[in-house]
């Protein structure tokens, strides 16, 4: 396995945790950012999950936020392992875990709740990905051969002069990673059975609607609600309906999550 983090990580990618308390009932929550991008786009969220009372833990998937050079390393396990870590250090410390994801985070929380769904409590996805329909993509294994990177995906918010810090070119070697991800995560949604909250932005130039159709269509969870997002784009969790997601997921949670007894 190669290096979590074989180049220097770049201020405000760096990963990050914040102790749960009283207020959280023991509940903890595992933010997994997406591709390409890093822990940055994820920390107003648990800023304000803490600020609820829920322990946050935010790791950094390996191959990101150092260098674009550095993601092509990595493998879809690698960020599987990852995110398992996490969920395990998390365990240690509440009673029950949430696990909410953006983008390909999504994925990897999805993938979570599928592979450990007696740790999972529940799921919160912003624009969660599980395929592309996109006509180009499907040169994509020649472009890997060809080329080690492509132009980026990132920055897709409509909030002016934000900027989400991820790379500026789009690895393509694994992006394959990404989609070996998608086609294991699709097989197995029926063993999905946590709560589900996903926000899905009405305008997303990365993501299409398909994911959300695919997802809300193959899962075995009772409990599915959807919410559009009417201001954001792609990067939502720093968008305009941010304040929205943080409220909304926070106040999901505490419904369908039940607290310790006595709240400590």
């Amino acid at each position: 396995m190669p290096p979590t983090q074989p180049s220097s990580v770049v201020p405000g990618a760096e990963p990050f945790a914040f102790p749960g308390g009283p207020a959280g009932g023991g509940t903890g929550v595992l933010l997994v950012h997406g591709f390409t991008g890093s822990p940055f786009s994820m920390r107003p969220w648990g800023e304000h999950l803490a600020a609820e009372g829920f322990a946050v833990r935010a790791p950094l998937l390996p191959g990101h936020g150092t260098r674009w050079q550095d993601c092509n390393l990595s493998t879809e396990q690698d960020w599987v392992d990852a995110v398992t870590g996490a969920l395990d250090e998390l365990r240690a410390e509440c009673d029950r875990v949430v696990v909410a994801g953006l983008s390909m985070g999504g994925t990897l929380a999805i993938r979570l709740a599928e592979l450990r769904p007696e740790d999972v409590a529940a799921l919160v996805l912003v624009n969660p990905s599980l395929l592309t329909e996109r006509l180009d993509a499907k040169l994509l294994p020649v472009l890997a051969r060809l080329t080690p990177s492509w132009k980026a995906i990132a920055n897709d918010v409509k909030k002016p002069g934000v900027d989400e810090k991820a790379y500026a070119k789009l690895p393509t070697r694994a992006v394959l990673g990404l989609r070996r991800l998608w086609t294991a995560t699709r097989a197995d949604l029926a063993r999905l059975t946590a709560p589900l909250l996903v926000f899905r932005s009405v305008t997303d130039h990365v993501v299409e609607p398909a994911s959300v159709r695919v997802l809300l269509a193959g899962v075995s969870s009772s409990d599915t609600t959807e919410v559009l997002l009417q201001d954001s784009y792609h990067v939502a969790t720093l968008d305009n309906d941010a304040p929205m997601i943080f409220e909304r997921s926070a106040a999901w949670i505490r419904e369908r999550v039940p607290a310790r007894e006595g709240g400590a």
